[in-house]
C-alpha cells in the first residue's frame, strides 16, 4: 500500500511538473513547476482568479490536469495507488459545507467513517480545536468562526501528512488565529507539510517557511520571504525621531551621507534607501548622538513584495 513516508531533509512531499487546467480558452493554471518539501508550512499567494483553488483540486485528485505530472509523497496523483495516498491528506476549503442538523460530534464521526479514520478521535479533535463545549450543539447554531474550527478538525481526522488549507482563518477572531498557527507549528514540528492560502499576507508573512506568488495561472515567484525581498529589491523606510530644532542639521547629515533627501514629519524625517545601505544609515546617525531620540527600520511587507512581483 502507497503511503507517505515521515519527514526526511530534503525530500519532496509534492512535486508538479508543467502542470496545467484549461477550460476553453482560460488557462486557470498554465505550467507550473514547484517542488514542496516535506515537514514545511508552504503559502500560496495571488489574486482571486490566479489558479490557487484549482492548484490545490488537482494535488488533491479531485480536478484532472489537462497536462503535466502531480506527485504526492512520490506517487502520481489519479494513479492507481493514490487512493491509498488519499486517505494521508487533510483538507479544509474555503467554503465550508456542513449539515447543519448534525451536532459538532456527529459531523466529525460523519468525516471520520469518510475517510477510514477511528471514530475514538473524534472528541479529541473537538477539544483541540476549543469546541468541546459545544460538541453536542447543532451546527446550525454556530458562529462562522465555529464552522470554521469545525472545518480545521474534520481536516485533522486520520493524522495526516500533509494538509491543504485554503484560507484556513476566514472568520477566526485574533486569538483564535493564534491559537490556529500554533497548532501548525506543532503539526510542521511532527513532520506534517502544510499548504496554505491566505488572502491576510500579514499573517504568513512570518509563519510560512517560503511561499509561491502565482498570477494568470504561473508561479511568478518562490522562496523564503527574505529571498523574495533581495529579488524585489524593494527599499527599506526609515523612520527618525529628531527634535525639531535638530531636523535641518540631520537632514543635511544624511543627505550628505548617503545622498538621499529625507521627508519632514510631525515626529521627525522620513526616508527610504536601498537595503543594502542600511549599515551606512546607521553610521551616518551616529555623530548625531543623543539628538536622535528614536530610529525605526521597516522592511518591505509580503503585500508590498506581492504588489511588486504579481502585477
Amino acid at each position: 500500500m502507497a503511503s507517505i513516508s515521515p519527514a526526511s531533509d530534503g525530500a519532496a512531499a509534492i512535486a508538479l511538473r508543467g502542470v496545467r487546467k484549461h477550460y476553453g480558452a482560460l488557462h486557470a493554471v498554465d505550467g507550473v513547476d514547484l517542488d514542496i518539501a516535506q515537514g514545511e508550512i508552504f503559502g500560496l499567494i495571488g489574486h482571486n482568479g490566479a489558479g490557487k483553488s484549482t492548484l490545490f483540486k488537482m494535488m488533491l485528485g479531485l480536478v484532472t490536469p489537462t497536462a503535466g505530472s502531480i506527485q504526492v509523497g512520490a506517487t502520481p496523483v489519479g494513479g492507481r495507488h493514490f487512493r491509498a495516498v488519499r486517505r494521508q491528506l487533510g483538507y479544509l476549503p474555503e467554503n465550508v459545507v456542513l449539515y447543519d442538523n448534525l451536532d459538532g460530534l456527529e459531523t466529525l464521526r460523519f468525516f471520520a467513517r469518510l475517510k477510514g479514520a477511528p471514530l475514538h478521535e473524534c472528541p479529541a479533535m473537538l477539544e483541540r480545536v476549543g469546541l468541546a463545549h459545544a460538541g453536542k450543539r447543532p451546527v446550525r447554531e454556530y458562529s462562522k468562526g465555529m464552522r470554521q474550527r469545525l472545518g480545521f478538525a474534520q481536516a485533522l481526522l486520520g493524522k495526516p501528512r500533509v494538509l491543504f488549507l485554503d484560507e484556513p482563518t476566514n472568520g477566526l477572531d485574533p486569538q483564535a488565529i493564534r491559537d490556529f498557527y500554533a497548532q501548525l507549528q506543532e503539526l510542521r514540528a511532527g513532520g506534517v507539510t502544510v499548504i496554505i492560502t491566505s488572502h491576510i499576507l500579514a499573517e504568513l508573512q512570518e509563519r510560512v517557511d517560503r511561499l509561491a506568488i502565482l498570477a494568470a495561472g504561473r508561479v511568478q515567484a518562490v522562496g523564503s520571504v527574505q529571498a523574495l525581498r533581495e529579488r524585489t529589491a524593494l527599499p527599506l523606510v526609515a523612520e527618525i525621531d529628531v527634535d525639531e530644532a535638530d531636523r535641518s542639521a540631520a537632514a543635511q547629515a544624511l543627505d550628505a551621507a548617503l545622498g538621499v533627501q529625507a521627508e519632514t514629519r510631525p515626529a521627525g524625517l522620513r526616508l527610504s534607501l536601498p537595503r543594502e545601505r542600511k549599515m551606512a544609515l546607521l553610521a551616518a546617525l551616529a555623530p548625531l548622538g543623543a539628538r536622535v531620540q528614536d530610529v525605526r527600520l521597516q522592511e518591505p511587507s509580503l503585500e508590498d513584495m506581492f504588489f511588486g512581483i504579481a502585477q
